[in-house]
């Protein structure tokens, strides 16, 4: 079929969609995949100049033709189809989306674009594939991994909205050097050799995840001072400092708006805009202690340095510096104070008692929890003061 008008275009993608048992995918994209050193079928990383998610499904549609010009046709019962691209592919994926090429810079026509990218190369070998997500199920490649991972990190998904069961299980874990990773196999045949000839690269980590910023350009007013603090698949929103030390950011976690990190967010931890997490503070993952309770820290809230956070925080909360709270911490509460609590959170289900496991108060407002410094037990009151960001720093 020639394409040559938008008309012609969308006649293309109204024949592709209505084939039998055809399904838009909830995600795609085209990536640039690393292949084992010693084993050439291990995919070890995979690049995606572009993912679309619940989007731009007539570039979906071109894609799916592509293939299928190629005998290649796409499974649409499983939860995913991966498959190895090449110049063909390429061809007739120019060819169909010919009414809009000339248009396709900038912002506009981002799909387009790859395609453009990709036949310039002179020789794709089988460096690059394409990835369609027909349901949010287990992962059961690399290249799904990382397209998840990507939509976290690029806020096409929300945090903790989407399913990563069984990603850990998937990606090798590998020596990375710079953006390249290696087989750590690889490295143990050929280490003697490598050595002796100074050939032996500069390892930076060895993980099954690479580094955010080796995927990812965070938005302008955002720093990352030193890039081993944030893991990818974490989701940094516009307006976050992430400083050097004790910090991190691990994946399926991160930041709803400016925020000031010197400590740890774990895994599936959210930190609301205006918060501040002090140097060497700690905020539970799932897997650290809290049962499987996902943390979620309210905005303007402070997390004193070197404390500990076990439960989900409400808004303009503050724990003291040094300070562990975890769901079942014995907490003292004077009544005066626990009226005020109550009056801030006027929904809240709290008896009329001056001692509470601190997990009585998760998710309410205005708290802040200090240890007695002469009983050393620890306490929560009615927040007094504001915890406000430097304004010129985020």
């Amino acid at each position: 079929m020639a394409i040559h008008t938008a008309e012609d275009f969308k006649a293309l993608v109204t024949d592709v969609t209505s084939q039998k048992g055809y399904k838009e995918p909830i995600a795609f994209g085209i990536a640039r995949v690393d292949r084992g050193q010693k084993n050439a079928n291990k995919i070890l990383q995979a690049s995606f100049g572009l993912i679309n998610w619940n989007e731009n499904f007539g570039s979906a549609a071109v894609f799916i033709k592509s293939l299928q010009d190629g005998n290649c046709d796409v499974c649409f019962t499983d939860s995913e189809f991966v498959a190895t691209i090449n110049e063909k592919f390429v061809k007739s994926a120019l060819a169909y989306f010919a009414p809009y090429v000339s248009e396709a810079t900038g912002d506009a026509h981002k799909n387009i674009q790859v395609i453009k990218t990709l036949s310039n190369m002179q020789d794709m070998a089988r460096d690059f594939r394409i990835v369609f997500l027909f349901e949010d199920a287990n992962a059961q490649s690399v290249e799904a991994a990382y397209l998840k991972l990507y939509a976290l990190s690029q806020s096409k998904v929300a945090l903790r909205k989407i399913n990563l069961n069984g990603v850990f299980g998937i990606l090798s874990n590998v020596a990375w050097v710079g953006n390249t990773p290696y087989e750590l196999d690889y490295l143990r045949d050929n280490e003697i050799e490598m050595k002796l000839n100074g050939t032996y690269p500069a390892v930076d980590s060895v993980d099954k995840f690479p580094r955010f910023l080796q995927h990812i350009i965070p938005a302008d007013n955002t720093r990352i001072l030193e890039t081993s603090k944030v893991r990818m698949g974490a989701q940094l929103a516009a307006g976050t400092t992430v400083m050097p030390g004790a910090s991190y950011i691990n994946f399926n976690a991160g930041t709803l708006g400016p925020v000031m990190v010197e400590g740890r967010i774990s895994s599936s931890a959210i930190v609301g805009a205006g918060s501040d997490v002090g140097g060497g503070a700690s905020i539970l993952g799932v897997l650290s202690g809290t049962d499987g309770n996902p943390i979620s820290i309210g905005e303007n809230t402070l997390l004193g340095a070197n404390s500990t956070c076990g439960i989900p925080l409400g808004d303009a909360c503050i724990i003291d510096g040094g300070v562990a709270i975890f769901a079942g911490t014995k907490v003292k509460v004077h009544p005066d104070e626990l009226a005020k609590i109550l009056e801030a959170n006027p929904e809240a289900q709290l008896d009329s008692q001056t001692t509470f496991r601190a997990d009585a108060f998760q998710g309410l407002n205005g708290l802040h929890f200090r240890q007695n410094s002469t009983t050393g037990e620890l306490i929560v009151k009615r927040s007094v003061r504001e915890v406000v960001l430097n304004a010129d720093l985020h």
